[in-house]
């Protein structure tokens, strides 16, 4: 039987940690319209808001944990109501009472990897840099221009292995001064923060902050958005300012400056997916596509949501370790709108995103019928 946190408790905590805008909303239902929950099942937002102004979020059921933080209500709230944050403060208190749905109870071996390895997946900490092997990158020593920082996703996951291979090979080719921080590093901590352990979050900014400031890091290139959101807009927090790039602005550079030479042409139609990260929470759109652009042969189609208005793939939020059901992934949609374009590839700048849309595409029996490439897998393969 589920329980019903106390009253005060919960919106004290909802008010302190996610901001009192939750008294602002005046319930005109704006979210549940742009949320993309309502594309594949039932999902409230209004009411989860709701709820939580009068103190009755049920933290036991798994709705608070739905949202991927993609940034689709937020920007159309006429209230300025802070979803995204007042969610994270629920799971704040679900996180702090040890009470874990069924889908996300994942959560829970993911803390654990991350506390005793840096990384989700609980993988030795010493192998973070296996991905780099025979590729001639340096251990990042301080007087190098960049830091070059994967993600947990690059470093262990196989698929996305060849993101980091590809991006390591570019910038070699480019003739750029890198080098990694491999066992040294932890994960950003992005994801884990979403989903309520504050605690772990904070201790693994501090790690890596410190981290970089003792090799003497001033510039870092990423490849996840998520990545970049966190060290340049949350490790502010801590009275740091390091200099972030995205992989996609970087390159963005190196081919304008002429420091990367487009050599052959890519003769494919491709589409461009935004992740939310990287487009709306950042607003990098145009970098990615001015890459894409200066590949010739490359035939770009939009997708039917783009920029601003992209679909989230669902990996936000700390979505990615959770079980989500397979009629339930937003990356599904997301495929069958790059099919009815007939394009050959959905290109993005995301591992969560790569995940999601390889995972989709399989799943509705597409794997002939499209691919799912990096922007830096491309490139590689032209220059």
């Amino acid at each position: 039987m589920e329980t019903v946190a106390p009253f005060k408790e919960v919106i004290d905590e909802v008010r302190e940690k996610g901001g009192d805008a939750v008294k602002f909303c005046y319930q005109c239902g704006k979210c549940d319209t742009v949320c993309p929950w309502n594309r594949v099942r039932k999902f409230s937002m209004r009411k989860l808001i709701r709820e939580a102004t009068f103190g009755l979020s049920e933290i036991e059921r798994e709705e608070i944990w739905r949202c991927t933080t993609c940034g689709k209500c937020p920007q159309r709230c006429p209230r300025d109501v802070k979803q995204i944050d007042d969610m994270i403060a629920l799971r704040r208190v679900a996180t702090g009472y040890n009470v874990f749905p069924a889908a996300v109870k994942p959560y829970r071996a993911v803390s654990s990897g991350l506390a005793g390895q840096g990384n989700p997946f609980n993988e030795d900490r010493k192998t973070r840099a296996d991905w780099a092997e025979g590729l001639s990158v340096k251990p990042f020593a301080e007087g190098m221009d960049v830091l070059y920082f994967p993600c947990c996703y690059t470093c262990y996951d196989p698929r996305l292995k060849k993101v980091a291979r590809a991006t390591a090979a570019i910038l070699n080719k480019a003739g750029v001064d890198f080098g990694i921080l491999g066992s040294k590093e932890n994960c950003c901590g992005e994801s884990i923060r979403k989903t309520g352990n504050e605690d772990l979050f904070k201790r693994l900014a501090r790690e890596n902050i410190k981290t970089f400031i003792d090799n003497g890091v001033k510039k870092i290139v990423v490849s996840s958005p998520h990545c970049y959101h966190t060290f340049k807009n949350e490790y502010l927090e801590f009275r740091v300012n390091f200099e972030v790039v995205h992989i996609s602005q970087y390159l963005f550079g190196l081919v304008n400056d002429g420091r990367l030479r487009i050599t052959k042409e890519y003769g494919k139609r491709i589409t461009y997916h935004d992740p939310c990260y990287l487009g709306r929470h950042n607003g990098i759109f145009d970098e990615p596509r001015g890459v894409l652009k200066k590949v010739p042969g490359v035939e770009l189609v939009e997708m039917p949501e783009s920029r601003v208005d992209s679909l989230c793939c669902g990996m936000g939020g700390g979505r990615i370790w959770a079980e989500t059901e397979k009629s339930e992934r937003f990356s599904n949609l997301r495929v069958e709108q790059a099919i009815g374009l007939g394009v050959e590839e959905v290109v993005t700048s995301c591992p969560y995103c790569i995940t999601a849309l390889e995972d989709s595409r399989l799943v509705l029996n597409h794997a002939d019928d499209i691919q799912v490439k990096d922007i830096t897998e491309i490139l590689q393969e032209v220059i």
